[in-house]
């Protein structure tokens, strides 16, 4: 079910002037609520409290506070790099998983054009991998899967060395694929880098959000 606060989202995210207004702390919140307030009660077919919109208001004024040090990471647009022909493995963890992982890496090492990366949770283990690969984990994992997903690509966004101490970077790149109904199978990030798994036909159309939406 949308919120008040997902809707007034919405309506902010349409206007940078309100946006920026937000973030630099010079609009009037209750002057605001009164002029958002008939569009709001229209989408949620209901009537709304003035009080609602503005603690709305407030929240997210909050959360674009974060766009100054966001305008340091984002002034330019970074390199992205886009990988297709994936596929993604999940096993359930067990004591001989690691050891055939080894194996896995021995295998894929020298192969420079593959695409590798390994995620282990607490129950359970990710294998995300070029579809040349498939049939080398057919062979090795003899395991309990528990899917297989096929037809995957990746986005990776490079990213500075200041974004780990910025918070909100994960926030603002995942928002805008949210924003314009893209699914995010998977995320994996390193110190500099974040990686975006996602179904090979959204990948046209994530790649020109995210340029789109990464330089402020």
């Amino acid at each position: 079910m949308i919120t008040i606060k997902e809707v007034v989202e919405e309506i902010i995210m349409r206007s940078t002037f309100l946006e920026e207004g937000l973030y630099k702390g010079i609009i009037n919140y209750s002057a605001l609520s009164r002029m958002i307030k008939p569009e709001i009660e229209m989408k949620l077919f209901k009537q709304v409290k003035e009080g609602a919109i503005v603690m709305a208001l407030r929240r997210i004024g909050k959360v674009h506070q974060l766009n100054q040090n966001l305008k340091k990471i984002f002034s330019k647009t970074p390199d992205i790099i886009i990988r297709s022909n994936l596929a993604e493995f999940t096993f359930v963890n067990s004591d001989s998983l690691l050891s055939k992982l080894r194996i896995l890496f021995e295998k894929a090492k020298n192969q420079n054009r593959y695409f590798f990366t390994v995620t282990q949770g607490v129950f359970e283990t990710g294998i995300i991998v070029s579809k040349e690969l498939e049939d080398k984990i057919k062979n090795i994992f003899k395991e309990t899967i528990i899917n297989k997903l096929s037809d995957l690509s990746s986005i990776t966004i490079k990213l500075p060395e200041e974004n780990v101490s910025t918070p909100g970077v994960y926030y603002f790149i995942l928002k805008a694929l949210a924003w314009n109904n893209i699914n995010v199978i998977e995320v994996i990030s390193t110190y500099q880098e974040i990686t975006l798994i996602l179904e090979t036909k959204e990948v046209d159309k994530a790649f020109s959000v995210l340029k789109k939406s990464l330089t402020i």
